[in-house]
């Protein structure tokens, strides 16, 4: 119920917010329960800031090689638009010349191709079955065929598999960020100090002041937020998840939307 909530369109920007929000609520529950029965046993010392400042370094580290290939994610719908689009302009250059060939054929191979990538991409199949996608991109060679048939030049034909390439190049990409994780070791490492500051922070002992209790769920907000964030965006392509944390693909949708109408 809760999940379903936080798919609401109005509430997707803030489905990491407040998913970690209300982690920390509990959180803070555990802490006044632990200090309200005297179970805190450790005391702050130079060694406490020390220990919070590393786990804001790892992380910190860990957050930017992931942003790095979100940043190169995020290319990748303009160079697959590009491709799709060159290959359809010169489908339909070879029309007017060639009006037996079949540029319907064409049209729906291309939008086959978009929309495989949509479904592998899709929560349902956990954001990572672009095999189908890369069979259709290989279907795009009899249509090349029929075009060599009908008598394409040679060299535009080598344009349109140069095409063909760089479609395969960006979905094997795709497919390779989409599945593999960004040192696994540093993840454990993340997590895990997270969790012993998390750890040390609830069973440090406190004059349970309002100002304590607001330190405490600030500096867990800020861990919690910060390893959900990596998990979120270590896959940029999240079609139909119910966050907001993913590559754009208006541009890929715009062009079905164009197959379809014409």
């Amino acid at each position: 119920m809760f999940k379903k909530i936080l798919r609401h369109k109005h509430l997707k920007p803030f489905n990491i917010a407040l998913t970690t929000l209300f982690f920390v609520m509990i959180l803070v529950g555990v802490k006044y329960i632990v200090h309200w029965y005297k179970f805190e046993f450790l005391l702050i010392n130079t060694l406490t800031g020390s220990a919070i400042g590393g786990g804001t370094f790892i992380c910190s580290f860990l957050l930017s090689g992931i942003i790095a290939d979100f940043k190169e994610a995020e290319k990748m719908p303009t160079e697959i638009r590009a491709s799709l689009e060159n290959i359809l302009e010169e489908a339909r250059l070879l029309k007017l010349n060639k009006p037996l060939f079949d540029l319907d054929g064409v049209k729906k191979t291309l939008k086959t191709i978009v929309l495989s990538f949509f479904n592998g991409i899709s929560h349902e199949q956990n954001h990572i079955n672009l095999e189908p996608c890369l069979a259709e991109i290989n279907n795009l060679s009899h249509d090349f065929q029929e075009m060599e048939k009908v008598g394409i030049l040679p060299n535009y034909l080598v344009r349109l598999k140069t095409e063909q390439g760089a479609l395969r190049k960006c979905i094997l990409r795709i497919f390779h960020i989409q599945r593999t994780q960004f040192i696994p070791s540093a993840y454990i490492l993340a997590e895990t100090i997270v969790g012993l500051i998390v750890f040390l922070l609830l069973f440090i002992k406190t004059e349970g002041s309002p100002e304590s209790v607001v330190l405490f769920g600030f500096i867990s907000y800020m861990f919690i937020y910060i390893t959900r964030l990596i998990r979120a965006i270590e896959q940029p392509f999240q079609e139909g998840d119910s966050s907001l944390d993913d590559v754009s693909l208006f541009l890929l949708h715009d062009f079905e939307k164009k197959l379809s109408s014409k």
